[in-house]
């Protein structure tokens, strides 16, 4: 079987152009599968495998919140931490018009528009992350160190079980 070739995304342009090191890891995607078939079908920790996701405040301003595969956010920390009322996921059309990918494949590099960033901070600990590289079935693996150089985020602990 012919290896399938790396898809050209806005994230892999960015990791491209910052010089990073990463690793690519496709899989058979699910539809609201989440980073449990990914962990599966990639035999990866969960905890490893960081998710993506759009969410905005009550003025419906845009922000990305980086978090492990197997925890939840606390929207209300993670309100009270950038200090607005409520934080909330958005819709998949509006994650998709901000982002500019289809949710499922939303990768925090490359976005179309420019949005804070917020890590849960035991991510940067990990030896290793797995994160979407902006396609449905594709992650890309690197050092955590590699996501906040290019990133900037900031650090953030709002994950809960």
């Amino acid at each position: 079987m012919a290896k399938e070739k790396t898809p050209i995304t806005p994230a892999i342009r960015q990791l491209r152009a910052e010089k990073v090191e990463f690793t690519d890891h496709l899989y058979a995607y699910e539809e609201k599968g989440g980073t449990a078939v990914s962990a599966r079908e990639l035999g990866l920790d969960e905890h490893c495998v960081i998710k993506t996701l759009i969410m905005e405040d009550e003025t419906r301003k845009p922000l990305v919140i980086l978090m492990h595969g197997d925890l939840q956010v606390s929207t209300k920390e993670l309100a009270r931490i950038v200090g607005v009322k409520q934080i909330t996921p958005c819709t998949p059309e509006t994650a998709q018009k901000h982002s500019g990918y289809q949710v499922g494949g939303t990768s925090p590099f490359g976005t179309r528009r420019p949005m804070p960033v917020y890590l849960e901070e035991t991510v940067a600990a990990l030896e290793k992350i797995y994160i979407n590289g902006g396609k449905r079935g594709y992650l890309v693996g690197m050092a955590p160190s590699e996501l906040v150089r290019v990133l900037k985020p900031a650090m953030v602990r709002v994950g809960i079980y």
